[in-house]
């Protein structure tokens, strides 16, 4: 196996023990911090594995980069509806979701308009 593949592999293995640690902390003993934080934490973790990749060279993710930065918007929502105590509820998620799958909808068609192109 090459090196590259390994150092792949020993980043995705790091940020897979990052999570389950955060996870593990969040709904134990850090439970009673605001809504939010667990997601912030999470897209911290996913962007950071992709910036890691990227620094080193190694192609990142679109799906994981697209999670984490859904856990990182979402969670930062949420902590904001918590601490300024809004009266009203956004449909943050649901936004999040659609706004991702339009994205992914439009990447699809752009390469597809793409490889249509060069035949």
């Amino acid at each position: 196996m090459n090196n590259s593949q390994t150092t792949k592999r020993d980043y995705e293995t790091i940020a897979w023990g990052l999570l389950l640690i955060w996870w593990g902390l969040r709904w134990w003993p850090l439970e009673s911090l605001p809504n939010g934080i667990g997601l912030l934490g999470t897209g911290v973790i996913l962007i950071g594995l992709n910036a890691a990749r990227f620094l080193k060279g190694i192609p990142t993710r679109s799906v994981t980069t697209m999670l984490g930065m859904m856990a990182f918007l979402y969670g930062g929502f949420l902590l904001a509806i918590d601490v300024m105590k809004l009266s009203f509820q956004l449909p943050t998620f649901e936004i999040l979701l659609i706004g991702s799958g339009a994205f992914l909808l439009l990447r699809a068609f752009k390469k597809s308009g793409n490889e249509d192109r060069t035949l």
